[in-house]
């Protein structure tokens, strides 16, 4: 029994349990004891063996040194400060910023009116206007922004669309394995069933379609009301891009299934190899191919301005676009989102910069291509100095990098490990990370927390932070812990 008991009203015996079964990795145990070292060196630089944390837990990119884009952030500035377009400032004002700057301030808060006035629940409709357009030109297929909601990140619209679809503890939602675990912690806050199906380390985190018919029967003979397929492109933690047949393919198998697809796309500027596909594409494809067949499929599709280029998380922008839906059904989705009355209107402008960036011939565009093919060039050459990295540590295997911002390797733990970390009362990834942490100040995270086959052992780290200092931290780390519990 707490021992808060007899002095509040709430107490850990008493709260939500469904709260209490709620895990969210990213942001756990090592993520605290990461911060309760960085106030250590802060306090005192000598008090651990390195003086700062490298916090590459969470996909953060401007935490980790990502500069702001230019153009984007001289746009907010304005909007945050329209005083500064008054005629009285014109002069002073044409010395820090480009016209094509104080053009589209001027023409967001035309469409806004003030970031400190609530929009539309949806978001400001000229902005959804500018995100249809961007649809369009990325799949080359109409997009309706009437069916468009701009959102508090893409977080607020997985847990919109998970609110909506869990009616019953008997709901089943079809999750990748590893996954991220915003859509399990959400999951079990709703008190609803993750149907999990795994995706193939062997085979470059690919997701064998035939096996998604096996779990499905499973579950369904169990008595799970399978509702839903969630899909992970590129993948969080495993980096991974998906082929555009498998992305039929899984539109193919949701189909016959009738489940809703929820395509989490945040990270579709982030691809190396190939070309990035988007699950509305390829519908609209089979669509046009075989008319009537897949007329009833209900895609919703999720995109944000924390990752990619922009990697601006504290924003908070983001939206998701709703594809074959019931309109009664979506009458409901409006109405849960207004209940929040409205994501914040800075994040809706951003979205809208995202979407429809400076373009060539413009004043900013020339700096704005640098400064985007920079970081790509940046986040591309750590991914692969990371796996080679990987590929000389003992025991450690990763598949080749090929998007998003993370790589997950496998790690193999000798006997040695696995009963340290059972003195613990710890998983062996667990023990790893943690000691990773207050060797070398990296915090990285278990893979435990993202969902592993049994008996293999992974970790995820982001490839965010500049340098290769702390890779070099990494790879001293790991072989003096190989050489400390070799069996």
């Amino acid at each position: 029994m707490s021992s808060t008991t007899q002095l509040r009203s709430l107490n850990f015996d008493n709260i939500n349990p469904h709260v209490k079964a709620a895990k969210y990795a990213v942001r756990g145990e090592l993520a605290v004891k990461a911060e309760a070292i960085r106030r250590e060196i802060e306090l005192d630089p000598s008090s651990h063996p390195f003086d700062h944390v490298i916090f590459a837990n969470i996909g953060n990119p401007q935490q980790l040194d990502q500069k702001p884009i230019t153009f984007f952030r001289q746009v907010l500035s304005l909007i945050q400060y329209p005083d500064l377009l008054q005629e009285s400032n014109a002069e002073a004002v044409k010395q820090l910023y480009p016209e094509d700057a104080l053009d589209r301030a001027k023409w967001l808060l035309k469409s806004v009116k003030s970031v400190g006035a609530y929009s539309h629940s949806q978001g400001a409709p000229p902005l959804r206007d500018s995100v249809a357009r961007y649809i369009e030109q990325r799949d080359g297929h109409p997009a309706d922004p009437e069916s468009i909601y701009l959102t508090t990140g893409a977080s607020s619209g997985v847990n919109t669309l998970l609110h909506v679809i869990a009616s019953s503890p008997n709901t089943g939602v079809m999750i990748p394995i590893p996954q991220y675990p915003l859509y399990t912690a959400t999951l079990a806050l709703l008190n609803a069933k993750p149907v999990e199906y795994f995706l193939e380390e062997h085979a470059q985190w690919s997701t064998n379609c035939d096996d998604l018919y096996t779990v499905i029967e499973k579950a369904k003979a169990e008595g799970t009301d399978v509702r839903c397929i969630c899909v992970i492109n590129p993948g969080n933690p495993t980096g991974a891009s998906l082929p555009y047949n498998s992305i039929e393919d899984i539109i193919k198998f949701a189909a016959e299934k009738k489940l809703v697809i929820m395509a989490d796309e945040v990270y579709q500027t982030n691809v190396f190899v190939g070309e990035f596909v988007s699950f509305k594409k390829v519908l609209r494809d089979l669509q046009k191919k075989e008319p009537g067949k897949y007329d009833n499929v209900e895609l919703v599709s999720f995109h944000s301005t924390s990752k990619g280029m922009v990697g601006e998380c504290g924003q908070r922008g983001g939206y998701f676009e709703l594809v074959g839906f019931d309109p009664k059904v979506v009458q409901e989705i409006y109405k849960f989102v207004s209940i929040s009355l409205c994501p914040p209107v800075g994040g809706q402008c951003l979205v809208e910069l995202m979407v429809n960036p400076p373009k060539e011939g413009e004043p900013s565009y020339d700096l704005y291509k640098k400064e985007y093919d920079d970081i790509y060039n940046g986040l591309k050459t750590r991914a692969y100095a990371l796996h080679q990295a990987f590929s000389e540590m003992e025991g450690v295997e990763s598949q080749d990098p090929q998007g998003a911002m993370y790589m997950f390797p496998t790690v193999k733990f000798s006997q040695g490990v696995v009963a340290a970390a059972e003195k613990l009362g710890k998983k062996p990834d667990e023990f790893y990370c943690m000691e990773l942490l207050k060797a070398t100040g990296v915090c990285v995270v278990p893979g435990s927390g993202f969902g592993q086959v049994d008996g293999t052992w992974h970790f995820r780290t982001t490839f965010l932070a500049p340098g290769t200092d702390w890779v070099g931290r990494i790879v001293e780390f790991h072989k003096n812990f190989v050489n400390t519990y070799r069996d």
